[in-house]
């Protein structure tokens, strides 16, 4: 059965991280620039750092063997608004094995029960259809709210630079999934 379990940033397996997230599939999918072991630490760094200052939750996935798998991660978390975007990537083997919906499923815990957010908007760049189509499985996002949320689409395609879609996950939406 596969599960997986969320820590925090560790220098440990910034070579996995490299690895994992310097495979063409991966890299080309989310626009990363070439990197080195030294920049992925430098990325630790600042994930543990943006943390401690309230920015951002970032976790590492483990899979059932405790193999590193991917990230994910709780960025730009807005108080005065209850919301934050949500970024996460697995590594291209562990592509269609149903950790995107456990790590989903583990992060919005955070995002939902302990930073009691209600809202986590999940974008994806037009030209990145497999992460639209990965979103699109998650029974309990609510797709394309571009209209609903005009400040929150804009501010994503500013950072991506390019076209993107907005879809998002309600606290309540995602509580329903959970009981049910």
């Amino acid at each position: 059965m596969k599960t997986i379990k969320l820590i925090k940033h560790d220098n440990q397996f910034a070579y996995d991280i490299h690895r994992l997230s310097q495979a063409l599939e991966v890299k080309n999918a989310l626009g990363l620039p070439n990197q080195t072991i030294e920049d992925t630490k430098n990325f630790n760094q600042n994930m543990i750092d943006e943390e401690k200052e309230g920015k951002t939750v970032s976790r590492l996935i483990l899979n059932e063997e405790g193999k590193l798998i991917g990230i994910t991660t709780l960025m730009f978390i807005d108080r005065t608004k209850n919301s934050c975007h949500i970024g996460s990537w697995i590594g291209y083997e562990y592509w269609g094995e149903g950790y995107n919906l456990l790590s989903k499923i583990a992060i919005l815990k955070i995002a939902f029960c302990e930073l009691q957010l209600d809202i986590v908007f999940a974008g994806a760049r037009n030209i990145n259809i497999r992460s639209q189509k990965a979103q699109q499985k998650l029974p309990f996002i609510r797709l394309n709210v571009e209209n609903d949320f005009p400040q929150e689409h804009k501010f994503l395609e500013k950072k991506q630079k390019q076209p993107c879609v907005l879809h998002a996950f309600h606290k309540n939406d995602f509580i329903q999934f959970m009981t049910e």
